[in-house]
This record gives C-alpha cells, sequence and structure tokens, in this order.
C-alpha cells in the first residue's frame, strides 16, 4: 500500500487501542467489567454490536458464498423479515432475560435449572463458541497476508518463520490490549468508536463501487448469465441450488426464533441501562446496519462482475495467477506439484467470456472450473489428493475477495478499506475471546471453587481467562483446516450447542414445566447430532468415502440417503459425492434443533414434579428487588395494534417513531410490497430476467443506499452522543472496591438489590437440586 493508505490506517487504529487503555480507570467491580456498569445507551449498544458482529469473516464468507448462488435466493429470505422485527419490537427474550438480573448465562442456568447443569451447559458451550470463533482469527490474518501481499515466510537469524504466525500473534496481541484494562467498558467504548469510524468507509467504499460499475452494462449481464435451475437473480428459478437454497432460508428462520436466547448472557446483553433500553437497542437493530449491508452487496457484486465480464478478462487473469501461486504455496504441499500447478494456470489464455445468455455459467463449469480441474488432475483422485484439492478449492473462493480487492481499489480508498477491515477485526475477535472467556470463569469456574474470589481476585481472574482464551484461539487458528464454506463451518460448530441450547433457553423463559432433566437431554441430544455430522463432513473424502467404496457399500447408503431424501427434492436432496458429505451443515442443524426440542420435552415431562416458579426469577409482583414498577395498560381497540408491534406504556414519543419507522420500512415495504405483492404479481403472471433485473437494482441497492445514508447520520450522531453519556455516566458510577469486599463510591440501588440477591438466588437453586 502508498504511504497515505499507512497513515490512514495506522492513526485510527492508535486511537483506539489509546481508548482502550485508558477506558480502564472505569472499572472498579464485576459488574463494570463484564456488564459496563450497567449504563450503555441505546445508540452505544446498537453501534457497537454492529461492529463487533460485522467482521472480516462476515464479508469474506458473504462473498464465498454469493459467488457461488447469487442474490435470487435473497428474495425468499424477505420472509425472515417480519420475524426478526416482530422479535426485536416484542423485546422477545430479552425483556425476560433483562428481568433475571443474571450477570452471565450460567447463573441464568443454575436459577433456572442447576448448578450441576449450569457447569454442562456451560463447558458444552463454551467449546462450541471457542472453536466456532477461532476460526475469525485466520481467516482475517489471511486476509491481511493477502491484502497486504505480505510473504508467507521471512528468515529471522537463519530461522524460517510464517508470516502467519507473525500476524496473527499481532491481531491477538491488540485484541488483549482491547480486552485487559476495562472489560466490556474497553469494548463497548471501542467497538462504538470503531462502528462511528465505519460508517463514513461505508459511504465511500459504496460510492466507488457504484460510480465505477456500471449496473446495466457491467453487473446485471453477468447476474443473467447463468443455466437453467441457478439463477443469480430470478427467485423462480433456483431448483439446482444446492448448499445456499430455499431449505437454508427455512432453517435461518426456525433458528432465528428458537436461538433467539441462546448466546445472551455473556455479551452487551446485560449493559443497557433499563431492560427498556436494552429493547430499544435491538429494534435500532434494524437500521443501524443498512449502508453495511448495501456494502458488503456492492463489494459481493463487484467480485462477481470482474471474474466473470469479459469486459474485464485481463484484470481476472493477474487475480486468478495471483490467487493460485499464494494459495499454491500454502494447500499443495508437494513443492514438484505445486510449481506444475502455478504453471499451468499461469499458460492459460485470459478468459473473454461474453455474459451474453449463449453459453450460461453454472456451478460446475465456470470460468474458475479450468484451474479447478488442473488441481484436481495434479494432485490425484485419492482419498489425500481428494483432500488437498479440496483444501485448494476453499482457500481459493475464500481469498477472491481480497485479491480483487488489493488490485483494484486505488490509493486512499485502499487505506480507509485496509482501516474498515482491521476495525473490523478487532471489533469482532475481542468481543467473542471475552465472550468466550467469562463464560468459562462464571460458568465453569467459579461454580466448582469452594471458596469464592475476591472483588479484585475475580477481576484479575477474569483477565487471565481471556489471556487464556486468547492463547487458545492462536494455537487453533494456527493448525486448524477448514474444508468446507464458511457458513456452513459456523453452522456445524455453533449446531453443538444450538442444537439444544433453544429449547432450554425458550423453556427456561417461558414454561413452567421444564427441568433439569428436559434440559440436560436437550443438549446431550442436539450436542450428539452435530458431532457426529461433523465427523462424517471431516473424514468424508479422506476415509469414510474410501471405506464405503472398499467394503462395496457406497451404493446401499447412496440409495438409502436418496430415498430419505426424495420427499423433499430439489430442496434437500443427499446425493453420493466423493469430497463431500450428501448432508450438508444446515440439513444437520436442523435434524440438531428438532432433536433438541424432543429431548427438552420428553424429559421434562417424563420426570415432572411440580411447576417452576417463574415470577421469582423474573423479579415480578412481590419478587420484585430493585423497587421499579413495571407499567402495564389494558388491551383497547385504540392501543391493540401498537401493543402488537410493541409499544408499551414505557415508550416516549421518539421510540414510538423508531418503532413505527421500523415497522413501516421493514414490514409494510420490505415485506408486504416487495415480497408478498411481488409474489402474488409473479403467481398471476411470470416476470422475464429483466424485470428481476430492475426490481434486485431498485431494492437492494438503489433503496437501501437512500436509507443507508440517512441511517449513517442517524447513528453517526447518535453514537457520538452516547458515547459521551455513558463516559459521564461511567465517572458518575465510578466506585472502590476493597480487598474485603465493600464497595465504597457511588453504587445505584438496583445494583445493589442485584449484587445482595445473587447468594440469594445460588441458595433456591441449591434447595431445588436437593428436593430433586
Amino acid at each position: 500500500m502508498h504511504w497515505i493508505d499507512w497513515f490512514i490506517l495506522l492513526i485510527p487504529l492508535l486511537t483506539v487501542l489509546g481508548l482502550s487503555v485508558y477506558s480502564g480507570k472505569y472499572v472498579r467491580s464485576v459488574v463494570d467489567f463484564l456488564a459496563a456498569g450497567r449504563v450503555a445507551g441505546r445508540y452505544t449498544l446498537a453501534v457497537g454490536d454492529m461492529a463487533s458482529g460485522l467482521g472480516v469473516i462476515t464479508l469474506v464468507a458473504l462473498c464465498e458464498a454469493k459467488f457461488q448462488s447469487g442474490y435470487g435466493i435473497a428474495f425468499w429470505g424477505n420472509v425472515a423479515v417480519p420475524v426478526g422485527i416482530v422479535l426485536s419490537l416484542t423485546g422477545f427474550c430479552v425483556y425476560r432475560w433483562r428481568e433475571t438480573k443474571a450477570l452471565s448465562f450460567g447463573q441464568f442456568l443454575e436459577i433456572r435449572y442447576s448448578r450441576s447443569f449450569r457447569v454442562f451447559a456451560a463447558s458444552i458451550r463454551v467449546i462450541a463458541e471457542t472453536i466456532t470463533n477461532a476460526i475469525g482469527p485466520a481467516i482475517a490474518v489471511n486476509f491481511f497476508l493477502y491484502f497486504l501481499n505480505i510473504p508467507h515466510a521471512v528468515t529471522i537469524f537463519g530461522l524460517n518463520i510464517p508470516c502467519f504466525a507473525i500476524v496473527l500473534t499481532l491481531l491477538i496481541v491488540i485484541a488483549m490490549v482491547c480486552i485487559w484494562p476495562g472489560g466490556r467498558v474497553s469494548l463497548l467504548i471501542t467497538d462504538t468508536f470503531q462502528g462511528i469510524l465505519c460508517y463514513p468507509v461505508f459511504v465511500v467504499l459504496v460510492g466507488y463501487i457504484l460510480v465505477n460499475f456500471s449496473w446495466s452494462s457491467d453487473i446485471a449481464p453477468v447476474m443473467m448469465d447463468r443455466v437453467e435451475g441457478e439463477s443469480f437473480i430470478n427467485p423462480y428459478d433456483l431448483d439446482k441450488l444446492r448448499d445456499f437454497n430455499i431449505f437454508a432460508i427455512v432453517v435461518y428462520i426456525f433458528g432465528m426464533f428458537l436461538n433467539r436466547a441462546a448466546w445472551f448472557g455473556n455479551d452487551t446483553t446485560n449493559s443497557g441501562r433499563t431492560p427498556h433500553e436494552q429493547k430499544m437497542a435491538g429494534v435500532l437493530g434494524a437500521w443501524r446496519s443498512g449502508l453495511s449491508t448495501v456494502m458488503l452487496t456492492v463489494i459481493a457484486l463487484m467480485v462477481i462482475t470482474i471474474m466473470n465480464n469479459g469486459k474485464y478478462a485481463d484484470e481476472a487473469k493477474e487475480i486468478r495467477d495471483t490467487l493460485t501461486e499464494k494459495v499454491a504455496f500454502e494447500a499443495i504441499p508437494n513443492p514438484i506439484e505445486r510449481e506444475k500447478i502455478v504453471a499451468e494456470v499461469k499458460a492459460l489464455p485470459p478468459q473473454r467470456h461474453i455474459p451474453d445468455g449463449k453459453n450460461p455459467l453454472s456451478i460446475t463449469d465456470n470460468l474458475e472450473t479450468p484451474i479447478f480441474e488442473t488441481v484436481q488432475k495434479t494432485v490425484g483422485e485419492s482419498g489425500e489428493g481428494r483432500f488437498t484439492s479440496q483444501r485448494f478449492r476453499t482457500m481459493y473462493q475464500q481469498m477472491m475477495m481480497t485479491i480483487t480487492m488489493r488490485k483494484t481499489l486505488p490509493v486512499g480508498i485502499a487505506g480507509a478499506f485496509a482501516l474498515l477491515m482491521i476495525m473490523l477485526m478487532i471489533s469482532t475477535d475481542d468481543s467473542r475471546i471475552f465472550n468466550s472467556s467469562s463464560t468459562i470463569l462464571q460458568d465453569v469456574i467459579m461454580p466448582l471453587k469452594k471458596k469464592p474470589f475476591t472483588p479484585k481476585g475475580h477481576l484479575l481472574a477474569l483477565r487471565l481467562s481471556a489471556l487464556g482464551v486468547a492463547v487458545i484461539f492462536w494455537f487453533f487458528s494456527l493448525l486448524f483446516v477448514q474444508l468446507d464454506y464458511i457458513n456452513m463451518f459456523i453452522t456445524i460448530m455453533c449446531a453443538i450447542w444450538l442444537g439444544g441450547a433453544g429449547a432450554v433457553t425458550l423453556g427456561g423463559l417461558y414454561t413452567k414445566f421444564g427441568n433439569t432433566v428436559g434440559a440436560y437431554s436437550a443438549i446431550i441430544a442436539g450436542a450428539t447430532v452435530s458431532v457426529g455430522g461433523m465427523f462424517m463432513q471431516r473424514y468424508w473424502a479422506k476415509t469414510i468415502y474410501p471405506m464405503l467404496c472398499e467394503q462395496g457399500w457406497d451404493k446401499a447408503v447412496g440409495n438409502f440417503l436418496a430415498a430419505v431424501s426424495d420427499p423433499f427434492n430439489p430442496y434437500i436432496v443427499w446425493t453420493m459425492n466423493p469430497e463431500k458429505f450428501p448432508i450438508n451443515s444446515n440439513e444437520i442443524y436442523f435434524i440438531a434443533m428438532l432433536c433438541g426440542i424432543a429431548g427438552y420435552i420428553i424429559g421434562s415431562l417424563v420426570t415432572y414434579k411440580e411447576p417452576f416458579n417463574l415470577e421469582r426469577m423474573l423479579h415480578r409482583g412481590v419478587y420484585s428487588i430493585d423497587g421499579v414498577k413495571k407499567i402495564s395498560s389494558k388491551w383497547t381497540l385504540k392501543n391493540t395494534f401498537g401493543k402488537l408491534i410493541g409499544i408499551t406504556p414505557e415508550y416516549t414519543r421518539g421510540d414510538r417513531i423508531i418503532a413505527w419507522s421500523v415497522f413501516l420500512y421493514s414490514i409494510v415495504y420490505g415485506f408486504f410490497i416487495i415480497f408478498v405483492a411481488v409474489a402474488i404479481w409473479n403467481a398471476i403472471s411470470p416476470w422475464p430476467e429483466e424485470y428481476w433485473s430492475y426490481y434486485f437494482y431498485i431494492n437492494t441497492l438503489l433503496i437501501p443506499s437512500i436509507a443507508g445514508i440517512v441511517t449513517t447520520v442517524w447513528f453517526f450522531w447518535g453514537g457520538v452522543r452516547d458515547t459521551i453519556r455513558l463516559f459521564r455516566d461511567l465517572e458518575k458510577r465510578t466506585v472502590n472496591v476493597l480487598d474485603d469486599g465493600r464497595v465504597e463510591g457511588h453504587v445505584s440501588l438496583a445494583d445493589q438489590a442485584e449484587i445482595d440477591h445473587i447468594d440469594e438466588e445460588a441458595e433456591v437453586a441449591e434447595e431445588r437440586d436437593v428436593k430433586q
């Protein structure tokens, strides 16, 4: 990069690290370190969550998936819009979670179920969460190695040291600098600051791409140049899509509802000033990501266009040659095979494909096919050869966006993009390290510890736990080999926890019949299905499929799988494949969730003795401890519709405007107009491909860009204002924790009541365990 790009990158990065160190002055108690003193405002939470949720891995994974499936499937994704908005507007799970006043997810599990289940479930969650999140630093490191054109290795004092390990160590150290001083306080402040910085970069990137790439002459022809059944733009022509299809949308929506509270506890869901403020942060979530979503879309469209439009054949040739050379160095262990592959790929002429529909591309026959065929022919058809080929293909597809951006962006914008990526990397990785480490300490170690920590000892233990998880992330990122699409890998790993966690959390917050036996049954059932599926995927090409062929079982197994999936064709198709396990990650995840629900219901009903006291757990009525009276109102004809979208007497006029704006844009426009009305129109008179091109441009780029610019200004100002207030409230709230556990300084009555109430809740859980 140019020195101007490095200047744009380094100055904000140093500012973020300085803010993190400075924020440590506000941490004087465990509540501060874990929940930022519970003084965060809605915009601080919303902007910070946007930054922490939008990582390098998000962009890489999206480009990888869209290069294979396009955006036709996004039309059916609109079905999820009303589900997500209603969940946010009604505060589903969020409000009840804050009413429990649990400082961690494990504390909630102990109150609702038992201490032994807290340790068991937290262990499963930590394993799934840590392994899933540990892939993030690995993807981020590869991105920076490729984007900054860093060599694969350097020689220091005669030792050949991989640059992957050096950059990985640097990124982990940066993440720890953001965690160590202030925990959640540091993360909330730095994430919000990074989110505020990201908004202008979104505008620059979106503007540059839309100005330099014409929709009608560059992008649209490529999007329409696909074989029948694999359209990138027509949602009624997707029958041959396999991994990212309509069934994936069904699984996503089902999981969105079932696992709404499955990751609660060790994130910002504890940090809002009040349950209402926490709920409003969720409502604002419908607006906060407007322009970031457009940015992700236009970057993916730019990559698809450059790599598949003959107009950019020379640029695409340079990208393919560079990509092949760098990926082969990592994925092909044999140096002779590696050199042969690189030489043959460089000998291929530029592919001047004209996207006119005469020779449409497909998943199996596209402009990358000659490269993959060259690799497969060179490494062979053995189990080891297929494994090597699959690894090459995975890394090639993941890093395509990175090399394309490096070769395309000019000076200044390249620096802004690098800044955006490092901001997103920091905000994502530090949050995930912190979340995993706090789960380990709060929900695994502390319940097993006979003598409780002193407050200062507790803070030190939290910091050391974060350091330990960072080391785990470092080792896992250094050693792990990922073979599937990023989104698929994340799905199958999360399913180890999410397969049963949804039933446990929903049952815990909303049912009185659920008990500890049902909770154990749900987690065990979901995790067993997921781990089994992951094992089959990992060893299919190298071991399992060759073994089936040797035993002559491949045809019988293939016939069985085909018969089971036949009723669900073409959305679920289980066909024998020598390289990939026939059942994909979304399908395994769905099966795991069904098994988890069945385990929870059956286990709870079989051992049911008495209803659980939800009122006590939620601190309602006579069990209220903070002196805050919950405002309630009767249902009337006038307020019925408002209540249905979550409006309560606590809403101010501004809150009502926000809630109605979300409802009108997301439900009325985003669901009924651009989905329901269009679906009815196509049921009567199907649109030609050109109509879908106009539809995509207007509803995915034009209108979201306009709305995104408005919300960018809105959230930029709101984030700045709430961050200033956060500093002021933290200053007022600063306390001094003495060695004997006494607290000096300002603490709210509600916080003190929660602190005093923790031991009482634990005693209730222990008494219930004894009775059971």
